[in-house]
């Protein structure tokens, strides 16, 4: 602890502790009033299915900004400048996308989990092979960079060595989240979203003032307009070093449509909260405020990166910058936006391990244990919530001690698959001729394309090989379908049962996103 009170001082520190006591009291009330219902797994995988839209949008949130996000955007914003900012603006009307016609659907079948979904548009062989898939990807991918990159973090700031960091954010994620389910975290993470704008927008406030030497944040970022030019175009030239990173107007038409429908569409640990959602309404109000939230995250994470190159030009490393930058802080209030970091980390571990034990257990355990109690599975929901963890903190370094961008290591192994999983889902939703063998073929194809283009055309940008894998798994899966006889084991809802009808407040909101991007890409384009 003294190394700790070293780097952060004695009320930094008090005002991390706070922080942490504070929270686990807010979960343990929370899970106390669940406690005669947690033994039903309703309960707790989906909430009671009783969340409120505030609760979605905020937790959606949550479970997106972690350590990699928020030391990986900010350093990209470092290294490249405002063009990451695509990846955050672009989620923003996904949302929306998948908000109106996605959702609908989903909630429609009344699923737990997205291979529950695909067990009944297709078959079990499709269920538990994608089920597999994704708990070793939530297991060595996701959760290994959360735990690896927050426990640096921890390093950086605080001086506690990476492994107690690691070990340090698996238990304080376990201590509040375990025994509440979706609903501890859910709620919680209100109060993590709270803590993690007001902690950044005061970030960037302090970094832009620091910036023009106290003339305010206009003229820090006139001051950064100025000296930096090129930091602030949105797309990108051929000519660009990080064009490959983000290769032009593809950003805007090309394969990150692909990775932002998998991943906010289909995604299990983002799209359980709007399931646990009280009705339909509810669940899309929540994602339309999550959109808006989506829009802001550049301001709070980008921009410090930004800002760094002014104020650290010499940094080894460009993920150096969001810790850097934490150091500036004045005392006190470096402890708040310590515990803003650490809010991201844990409430993402949290719902990272919510939604491995939601698959294990209604996808994989259930199937070889039908007619055990609600009690016993959620005894087991908990059991490979822990297990999950366990593994992760062993696996995190030698996972990923040997990557620069741990970030990268990510976009990497996930965009082999995504394809596949985009054309699996959206052909099961809208295409009836889809088959399981279409299916299975195009989870194949995309691992299958993806490396053959990989070695083939290594100068093929990594967004680019993404949307033209994505467009040969969707003709493989359309002429397997075809080649094979139909489905008639489909139980899923057909489309003309489900309304795609949505509020006005709802399309207000739309608009207003579109509005708002366009406004956003014409001025920085």
């Amino acid at each position: 602890m003294m190394e700790f009170a070293n780097k952060l001082g004695t009320l930094d520190s008090t005002i991390f502790v706070v922080y942490v006591i504070g929270l686990l009291c807010l979960a343990l009330w929370i899970s106390r009033s669940e406690k005669k219902e947690g033994a039903n797994t309703e309960d707790y995988f989906l909430a009671s299915k009783s969340l409120p839209w505030w609760a979605i949008g905020a937790s959606l949130i949550a479970a997106n900004i972690s350590a990699e996000q928020i030391i990986g955007a900010s350093g990209s914003g470092y290294a490249m400048g405002l063009a990451i900012a695509s990846y955050e603006w672009m989620a923003a009307i996904t949302l929306i996308i998948v908000g109106k016609y996605m959702l609908p659907i989903f909630l429609e079948n009344k699923i737990f989990t997205m291979p529950q979904y695909l067990e009944q548009r297709f078959d079990n062989k499709v269920k538990t092979t994608m089920a597999i898939f994704w708990l070793a990807v939530y297991t060595f991918v996701n959760l290994t960079a959360v735990l690896w990159l927050g426990g640096m973090a921890i390093e950086t700031v605080a001086g506690v060595d990476w492994m107690f960091g690691m070990i340090f954010l698996a238990v304080f994620s376990v201590a509040y989240s375990l025994y509440g389910g979706l609903k501890a975290v859910a709620f919680t993470d209100i109060l993590q979203v709270v803590l993690l704008i007001f902690g950044g927008l005061l970030l960037s406030y302090l970094a832009l003032d620091a910036v023009s030497d106290g003339q305010g944040i206009l003229a820090g970022f006139g001051v950064l307009s100025e000296q930096m030019p090129g930091h602030f175009d949105m797309i990108l030239s051929p000519e660009n070093e990080h064009y490959m990173s983000l290769p032009g107007i593809s950003v805007l038409i090309g394969g990150m449509w692909v990775m932002n429908f998998s991943y906010w569409g289909f995604n299990q640990y983002i799209i359980q909260r709007a399931l646990a959602a009280k009705d339909i309404k509810e669940a899309q109000k929540g994602i339309a405020f999550a959109a808006y939230l989506k829009l802001l995250m550049p301001l709070i994470i980008i921009l410090p990166g930004i800002a760094a190159v002014v104020l650290y030009p010499t940094l080894t490393s460009p993920d150096q910058a969001y810790p850097s930058m934490m150091l500036l802080m004045p005392v006190g209030i470096k402890g708040l936006i310590f515990a803003a970091l650490v809010a991201a980390i844990v409430s993402s571990l949290a719902s990272m391990t919510n939604s491995i034990s939601t698959i294990f257990t209604m996808d994989i355990y259930r199937s070889y244990k039908p007619n055990k109690s609600q009690r016993h599975y959620v005894h087991i929901g908990r059991i490979a919530a822990l297990v999950s963890l366990c593994i992760a903190l062993i696996t995190a370094e030698p996972l990923l001690g040997k990557f620069d961008q741990a970030f990268q290591y990510i976009q990497e192994f996930t965009g082999f698959f995504t394809p596949g999983i985009v054309v699996i889902f959206g052909m099961g939703m809208f295409w009836k001729r889809a088959t399981s063998m279409g299916a299975l073929s195009a989870a194949l194809g995309s691992a299958v394309f993806s490396l053959v283009l990989k070695l083939a055309w290594p100068e093929l940008p990594f967004m680019d090989r993404v949307g033209l894998v994505f467009l040969l798994c969707l003709g493989l899966c359309y002429f397997v379908s075809l080649a094979g006889k139909p489905n008639t084991e489909d139980s899923s809802v057909d489309l003309d049962k489900v309304s795609f009808d949505t509020t006005k407040s709802f399309n207000v909101a739309s608009v207003g996103v579109v509005l708002i991007l366009t406004a956003l890409y014409a001025t920085w384009w």
